[in-house]
């Protein structure tokens, strides 16, 4: 069986092409109905059955998802149900687990953590409130599909259930954020949490709702209406205007990199570095309406949507890739007019959709695992959104003077959007986070918005790194780059996801910390992935074997 690992993972699909997912419209309502293809992995040689899912399944729900808030705003319930009898889905693909490499177990979870998040970032911000309706089995990744949902019903019918069943099965914890969400999302009891989670078979009916692991019971028959009801209730408000078709993203391989209308990455030191360059926007549009006329044209859409792939194909694509360093180009005044007008167009729903869709893209970046070091340099258009990526980096180097045959200084600007749009996975604003609570230091920098400030002035200010002289420029580039192909990365990892995430602790934080570390370690452990582990063995007919030390 081949790992996904050995083919490149494209992450760009449509509604044509799903294999796993059908959308079907019904006015306020939209059914997301897994009907996995069991022939249709990505892992050759793999079986998807009982609704299980890798990485292909979650690639079309994450675009399902997004294609619901921009394509079809008009929708304000979306209800995700199975296409097949009797399983809801049994979770990730276990023969796919046991097989996949450890750096893609480790990108999967993540990924589909991030797809998860979005779930309940469309309830939260876009008015679409998800529900699930299982019938059958819900396990495992199944259900913390269902657990990031606003509302679980659950037929009440003698067979239908829900379980956590990984540490007793697989010797793994489930790792889509289940263990986080039934204690912090559905404040379910420690101590029955801790029950549930060693269950193997799950729990049922009335139990299950007493523990508070589903909101509702319904037998088979009545599903249809109470989701009806659900739909009623939640489709008495305004009306929205037509959605905005998304199209494809266009985007062209180099000898050296990628190449985007909006972006561009380029590979070097054998694939262990990449530039990645943002461009700014050419022209603003006059107001909002002509920004949503430009539909998913719109730079500000278009951009977000390129990074958002780049950043997705260098993560599962360039195994060995340890920095990144960030760059943007255009006219900082033509930025900064663009944010202006997203500020002036807050009310519009298609303007909310973008700047959504930014704070999601800003936080895969956070998520990435590389040193991230952002470069500002004459010709930069660090201004306003695009400032993000600076104050999102690890460490950011300015030059202070010019480069030859380049006209102008570095700048960099601060627009609203650093002051509110974009909260980090912390849910506070980069600015805000990067000062660790001093209000001095983040009124002044606040105070600043909206001017260009040179080298030094933004150095004063705490918004750089390092104000960096001609003379030194390319040379501190350089042993940056060469210090970080120099360290461990299992130790640079954990470093910067310690360091990226100061501040208070919110249930994202927890599951990309929390678990993401754990997980990371426990999927290398023999217990789990060795010969005789509960993973690989898993479906044989043998029984693991354990190490029963504690560590």
């Amino acid at each position: 069986m081949g790992d996904s690992a050995d083919r490149r993972v494209d992450f760009r699909t449509e509604p044509a092409r799903y294999q796993h997912w059908r959308i079907e419209l019904d006015g306020p309502l939209a059914k997301l109905v897994l009907d996995v293809n069991e022939q249709g992995s990505l892992f050759n040689g793999c079986t998807l059955k009982l609704n299980s899912y890798d990485l292909g399944v979650d690639i079309e729900l994450a675009d399902a998802i997004q294609r619901l808030r921009f394509e079809h705003p008009e929708v304000c319930v979306v209800a995700i149900v199975s296409g097949k009898d009797r399983v809801f889905c049994a979770g990730a693909n276990i023969r796919m687990l046991a097989t996949a490499s450890h750096r893609h177990k480790v990108n999967f979870c993540k990924f589909t953590n991030e797809t998860r998040n979005s779930i309940e970032d469309a309830t939260a911000h876009s008015g679409q409130r998800y529900v699930s309706l299982i019938e059958g089995t819900a396990a495992g990744g199944g259900y913390e599909l269902a657990l990031a949902t606003d509302w679980i019903i659950l037929a009440d019918d003698g067979s239908s259930a829900v379980a956590l069943p990984e540490v007793p099965f697989l010797a793994v914890l489930p790792g889509t954020g289940g263990l986080t969400r039934v204690v912090d999302k559905r404040r379910v009891r420690r101590d029955l949490a801790d029950v549930f989670c060693t269950l193997e078979e799950g729990v049922k009916g009335e139990r299950a709702l007493k523990w508070k692991l589903v909101d509702e019971l319904a037998p088979r028959s009545q599903l249809t209406q109470r989701l009806a009801r659900l739909v009623t209730a939640a489709a008495d408000g305004p009306s929205v205007q037509k959605g905005v078709p998304l199209p494809p993203i266009q985007r062209r391989e180099t000898a050296d990199g990628l190449e985007y209308p909006a972006v561009r990455v380029e590979l070097a030191d054998s694939g262990r570095s990449a530039t990645l360059t943002v461009r700014g926007p050419e022209s603003c549009p006059a107001c909002p309406a002509e920004l949503a006329a430009e539909g998913g044209e719109a730079w500000a859409l278009r951009a977000a949507r390129e990074l958002d792939d780049a950043l997705l194909h260098l993560r599962f694509n360039q195994p060995e890739l340890a920095v990144i360093l960030l760059k943007t180009a255009g006219d900082p005044v033509v930025a900064l007019a663009y944010d202006s007008l997203l500020a002036d167009g807050g009310g519009d729903w298609f303007v909310r959709e973008v700047q959504l869709l930014w704070a999601r893209v800003l936080k895969r970046l956070d998520l990435t695992a590389c040193s991230l070091a952002g470069v500002i340099e004459p010709g930069s258009c660090f201004a306003g959104t695009l400032a993000e990526l600076a104050l999102a980096a690890d460490r950011s180097y300015m030059l202070d003077g010019e480069l030859p045959g380049v006209e102008g200084e570095a700048t960099l600007a601060l627009s609203a959007a650093n002051l509110g749009w974009y909260p980090a996975t912390n849910g506070l604003t980069r600015l805000r986070a990067r000062f660790g609570g001093d209000e001095g230091a983040i009124s002044a920098a606040e105070g600043a918005s909206g001017r260009p400030l040179d080298a030094a002035e933004a150095e004063r200010l705490g918004l750089i790194t390092f104000a960096v002289s001609d003379i030194d420029w390319q040379d501190d580039l350089r042993l940056f780059v060469e210090e970080r192909l120099s360290f461990s990365p299992d130790a640079l990892t954990g470093m910067e996801a310690n360091l990226r995430f100061a501040g208070p602790e919110t249930m994202e934080t927890k599951v990309f910390g929390r678990l993401t570390a754990w997980q990371n370690w426990i999927f290398q452990r023999p217990n789990a992935v060795g010969p005789e582990g509960a993973l690989q063995r898993y479906g044989t007919g043998q029984k693991h074997v354990y190490d029963v030390t504690r560590v």
